[in-house]
């Protein structure tokens, strides 16, 4: 079931615009679904320790064109929302954006299925809508409200998805590495032909936890893929003063690994198919995306203090993920300039009206302080509180 999930909502981005009418003009110019282009990829990939690698090409449809850059536009108009509400203090705690790196999480998703694991760090808000959350249900857990997949009680870097193999937004740097070797070992255990897919980030790269579930998941053969999304800075620190070798697709050592350009979802996506028929039929690899994040490490960070703005605007100018994305629609005549302005249109019109839904949403109960605590845990079990008179459950309870 997991991959008819993942390629319908891909789909249903691209059926909203598939199904208006944009005048005889447009329509003349649409091609069937069915038909596909062949699109040149721009950027070789670099390998370590690898006898192939992905193909220069990639065969693309007009849905998928469709599908990709709908996503990849709601995430980033979701992301400049939460930056809006960070900014009027609506947003309690940290808050990590994603733009800029969309390309990632579109193009793997494309690659994979939902049977495929996903872990990732604290920048996890368009991972937690890629795997089927709405941008309403992102906002609300961000705000601390109901409607949350968390119930609130979570915030920004705790988004979690288990019904769609998404492990979760995880705070401490680095910890994801070795639950994503644990989560591979249990897709082996199972038999099951998918893999697990770790995210991290380059500060996080140094990480010995990283290299000893390496170490384990190379011993055992898992279905481990170690993504790491280099976007040049480890919170403020460039990755040239922070690493001796800041080739991280080489860092395995015993590991195969590849570069891959994480700016454009068609390079990503053709790499995620490898990765995974490889580490599916041999074992773990790592693999590097080359990407750059616009908003400073967390929102508490301006992001100028150790680059200027310039270099900032030239990645946008040249390399900006969306904006690829809509060229790929545009320059193979699949897509028409009406009908990307149509799905600007509505996107807007959707992030504002989750944006309104999750202001205007409750926070939790008081009650659910309790809930959650303990795995199966009886509404009897005992939780003291600042004061005996405050605790919950029945005293002596234990579970």
């Amino acid at each position: 079931p997991h991959p008819t999930q993942r390629e319908s909502m891909l789909r249903s981005c691209a059926a909203r615009t598939a199904r208006r009418s944009c005048g005889a003009a447009v329509g003349q110019r649409r091609m069937m679904s069915s038909g596909t282009v062949t699109v040149q990829l721009d950027k070789p990939y670099e390998t370590f320790k690898l006898e192939s690698e992905p193909p220069m090409t990639a065969e693309v449809t007009r849905d998928e064109l469709l599908g990709y850059y709908s996503l990849m536009y709601r995430m980033r108009r979701m992301e400049i929302s939460a930056d809006t509400l960070y900014k009027a203090k609506h947003v309690k705690g940290f808050c990590h954006l994603y733009d800029g790196q969309e390309a990632i999480c579109v193009g793997m998703e494309a690659g994979a299925t939902w049977g495929d694991s996903v872990i990732t760090s604290y920048r996890d808000h368009a991972w937690q809508l890629s795997r089927g959350d709405t941008v309403t249900g992102v906002l609300c857990e961000l705000l601390g409200k109901q409607g949350g997949c968390a119930k609130g009680k979570g915030g920004s870097m705790h988004m979690y998805k288990a019904d769609a193999n998404f492990y979760g937004g995880n705070g401490i740097v680095g910890s994801q590495a070795p639950l994503g070797a644990g989560i591979a070992f249990a897709h082996k255990f199972a038999g099951d032909g998918c893999c697990s897919f770790a995210l991290y980030g380059d500060g996080a790269a140094n990480q010995g936890q990283l290299f000893e579930a390496l170490n384990m998941a190379a011993l055992l053969q898992l279905p481990l893929v170690y993504v790491c999304e280099n976007n040049q800075y480890g919170m403020g620190t460039s990755k040239k003063r922070s690493s001796a070798n800041d080739d991280y697709y080489t860092r395995g050592g015993y590991v195969p690994g590849i570069k891959c350009d994480g700016m454009n979802v068609l390079s990503v996506r053709e790499c995620t198919k490898f990765l995974k028929k490889h580490a599916v039929e041999v074992g773990p690899i790592v693999v590097e995306f080359d990407t750059y994040r616009y908003h400073g490490h967390s929102m508490s960070d301006p992001g100028i203090t150790y680059r200027n703005r310039d270099e900032v605007s030239q990645v946008r100018a040249a390399r900006d993920p969306v904006d690829r994305a809509k060229r790929y629609c545009i320059d193979t005549e699949l897509v028409t300039e009406a009908e990307i302005k149509e799905i600007d249109k509505e996107v807007k019109a959707e992030v504002a009206a989750a944006v309104e839904a999750a202001k205007a949403a409750p926070p939790p109960e008081q009650s659910e302080l309790w809930t959650d605590v303990h795995v199966g845990q009886s509404k009897d079990f005992f939780m003291r509180g600042p004061d005996i008179s405050t605790s919950s459950g029945v005293y002596g309870t234990n579970r």
